[in-house]
């Protein structure tokens, strides 16, 4: 299959899901996702089970990727893993198996950057969608990180705003904790909320300069409101729960809208993105959409598919680094904190 298209072989691994995606240009011919259903007893990912399960899953996940892409082996111009941030055991993993499959087929090695990946995924070829013109301002939210990001082009992102705590995504998932949902619980507060008053329950909003982000404070505000409650009132959990839900979603997803409206302003740009597992949040989806509509913005939304974590946005973002000719040593190292 080799001629004038790119073929990259993707591998995602910074976490609990083994992923392996095979991409034409800017074009998904497979992703595939291994998810690891282990950690559910455990109410949370534990990452000695991870790495271990990453080991399992990624020769069959592999073989699959390339089976369903249709192509073989000697097709492929370059192997693109991602370097970090995620848990390190899991990171190497990937990195380790791509380094051996890139020397093995005398092929360049591609490191990826898991967080710009996410927002490079609005640029994998959808005849349905249109990707951003540059510059554009993308909201970044997922269980690890949240940020907005001023994007100039492909190789030029700057973090103009980020968390100095916790994540949104964590903030999601510790609320569903307290209130005794199961891992994951994020997607569960989503559920639950679509029923409930957005109003019912006022926690504590936090004050943060600029464009920065924090969430402990509101994790807190959520644990004690709802301790208080439950000793006053008898099965209040499962009575409310609707409700509760509704007003967790309700001030997590203020308080992002709020600090992406302070970033138009300042920026002056009038493209904005959503990226990160916690995209996929059905109300932050619909908040994003009102925003656009009332301050006449152009909204990028991606697939469902390429909101949490995936191989073919570290396949994509290896794409536009392959045409740069950005590749990497047999001596690059993963790194579980790595930034911009």
């Amino acid at each position: 299959m080799k001629n004038n298209k790119i073929i990259i072989l993707a591998i995602e691994s910074s976490c609990d899901d083994t992923s392996v995606a095979v991409l034409k240009d800017n074009e998904v011919l497979s992703n595939i996702v291994s998810n690891q259903d282990v950690h559910a007893f455990y109410g949370g990912v534990v990452p000695e089970l991870a790495s271990r399960e990453h080991q399992k899953n990624i020769v069959p996940t592999v073989d699959m990727a390339i089976r369903k892409a249709n192509i073989c082996k000697k097709d492929i111009n370059a192997i693109a893993f991602t370097k970090g941030p995620g848990l390190l055991g899991s990171l190497i993993v990937g990195s380790s198996f791509a380094k051996s499959l890139a020397l093995a087929l005398n092929i360049p090695l591609i490191s990826v950057d898991h967080m710009k990946g996410h927002i490079l995924a609005h640029f994998i070829k959808n005849n349905e969608y249109t990707p951003p013109n540059f510059p554009f301002i993308c909201l970044t939210v997922s269980g690890g990180h949240t940020q907005l990001v001023k994007v100039s082009s492909p190789y030029d992102m700057e973090i103009i705003g980020q968390t100095l705590d916790d994540a949104a995504g964590e903030a999601f998932d510790k609320s569903a904790k307290i209130l005794g949902l199961e891992y994951p619980g994020g997607p569960l507060i989503d559920k639950y909320a679509k029923k409930g008053n957005n109003l019912a329950y006022k926690f504590g909003k936090p004050k943060v300069k600029e464009l920065d982000f924090s969430f402990s404070g509101l994790k807190t505000s959520i644990l004690y409101r709802i301790k208080k409650e439950v000793e006053l009132k008898d099965n209040f959990i499962e009575n409310n729960l609707n409700d509760i839900c509704a007003s967790i979603q309700h001030s997590i997803v203020n308080i992002l809208i709020d600090k992406v409206e302070k970033a138009i302003i300042q920026t002056g740009i009038n493209e904005i993105a959503i990226a990160g597992g916690v995209s996929a949040n059905s109300y932050l989806r619909s908040r994003f959409k009102i925003l656009a509509n009332e301050k006449k913005l152009r909204l990028h939304i991606p697939k469902f598919e390429y909101c949490t974590d995936n191989a073919a946005m570290i396949g994509i973002q290896g794409y536009f680094k392959y045409l740069k000719k950005d590749f990497s040593s047999q001596n690059e190292t993963p790194s579980a904190s790595l930034r911009f």
